[in-house]
């Protein structure tokens, strides 16, 4: 089987839609599984429900209401004169979301986030779904919770593979086209889980990993992968080819073109990833495969902003040693800070972190009982790899000052005011 991801950029609105279904009919959709996100911004409209939920009641019939319409008027220039049915599949979504947050007693913040942000999939899918029914393709909707198993880490759930396996070959239709969400999962409870934002990635190489599929392909609203994000970089270019190992690289530092959890699954099966553009579909975009070289051979550029950097100092000038930084460590995950960057002197600990969960003040807290603790919030940390002189005097035009700089022989960072 192929398996082809759509996220939120490609389905925002009927045009969209429309344009998935002609690039279905241009490459083809046999022995094919579709992963698909939330549409357009819709993933932020519901964390602003969530919000609403615990900190503004007032307004959460609101925020709802703000939801569906989007959805409606989506429905309403796609179907036209036939979208009673479809807009009876939608208000039955809307009506169990309703319902669940009428008789939800958790003040688990991330719980809730799980079970109301994955309506975002669920809506675009069935919309999805039934529209290319409409247009004589016929597909299958699969509920991904029903398939992607998870444990209870909420917004950020880890994949229990055995069961997924099975539950993916048992339920996945060979036969006809494949319609399935990204990004959401369930528990051992069958609670909703969530894999993390642009999780849809990630989940399109578990559904391609069970089904030993022979290729991935995520449509873009770019050419394809390029050596910087052309939002923050100018002159950015189009990376042909690249390697697993390369990719992961750009992965783990922050690259949002791909998920960093969407590389290892494939590259353990040696399924071959394509990045392409929905806004042309045939052009042939970017392959990352084994051992395939960087193609052209420039340096590629990546941001992570709203970044925080913690510099920690002993209060009695002793050496920061192993049990410092191990407790240090184990500080940072139990707080579930998520660290991008080290570098530690005789003296002191420097961590550039994402403040995820918002539990920062929480964290130092306890960390200043025991360090001398000096902390720098919305920093941004910037990565080259492959870097050259002009590459460095490029980032460093960027930022305002150098708070932090680290080097490797491939590698060059760089926390920045």
């Amino acid at each position: 089987m192929k398996v082809y991801k759509f996220g939120g950029a490609s389905v925002k609105d009927a045009e969209g839609i429309r344009n998935v279904c002609s690039i279905l009919e241009t490459v083809g959709y046999q022995d094919t599984l579709i992963v698909v996100s939330a549409m357009g911004k819709t993933t932020n409209a519901l964390e602003l429900v969530v919000e609403n939920y615990f900190k503004n009641p007032s307004e959460l019939a609101t925020s709802i209401l703000e939801v569906k319409q989007y959805h409606l008027e989506v429905i309403h220039a796609l179907f036209e004169a036939q979208a009673a049915p479809v807009l009876d599949h939608i208000q039955r979504l809307f009506e169990e979301l309703n319902a669940f947050l009428k008789v939800n007693k958790s003040p688990d913040y991330s719980f809730l986030y799980d079970q109301v942000v994955s309506y975002g999939e669920l809506l675009s899918t069935t919309i999805i779904h039934l529209y290319l029914q409409h247009k004589g393709i016929q597909n299958q909707w699969l509920d991904a919770r029903t398939t992607v198993k998870t444990d209870d880490y909420y917004r950020g759930a880890n994949l229990d593979w055995k069961r997924t396996q099975e539950a993916i070959l048992a339920s996945v239709s060979k036969k006809e086209l494949v319609i399935t969400q990204g990004f959401i999962g369930s528990d051992a409870n069958n609670f909703t889980t969530t894999l993390g934002r642009e999780g849809s990635d990630y989940s399109a190489a578990i559904f391609a990993f069970a089904l030993n599929a022979v290729s991935v392909t995520i449509w873009k609203d770019v050419a394809g992968v390029l050596n910087g994000d052309p939002r923050v970089f100018e002159d950015t270019v189009l990376l042909h080819q690249i390697s697993y190992r390369e990719a992961i690289e750009l992965a783990f530092y922050g690259a949002s073109v791909i998920h960093p959890k969407t590389l290892q699954p494939l590259q353990r099966k040696e399924i071959p990833l394509f990045v392409r553009s929905f806004e042309n579909p045939t052009a042939v975009g970017t392959a990352v495969s084994k051992g395939k070289t960087l193609e052209p051979h420039v340096p590629c550029y990546i941001v992570k902003k709203d970044q925080v950097l913690l510099r920690l100092s002993s209060l009695d000038f002793s050496f920061i040693v192993e049990d410092n930084i191990s407790d240090i460590f184990a500080l940072l995950h139990q707080y579930k800070m998520r660290v991008e960057l080290i570098q530690n002197s005789a003296i002191s600990f420097s961590v550039c972190f994402t403040n995820k969960y918002d539990r920062l003040e929480d964290l130092l807290g306890v960390l200043r009982s025991r360090f001398n603790v000096e902390v720098t919030e919305n920093v941004s940390l910037y990565t080259v790899r492959h870097f050259d002189a002009t590459a460095i005097q490029k980032i460093q035009k960027n930022g305002n000052k150098v708070l932090l700089e680290q080097r490797t022989s491939e590698t060059a960072q760089f926390v920045m005011a």
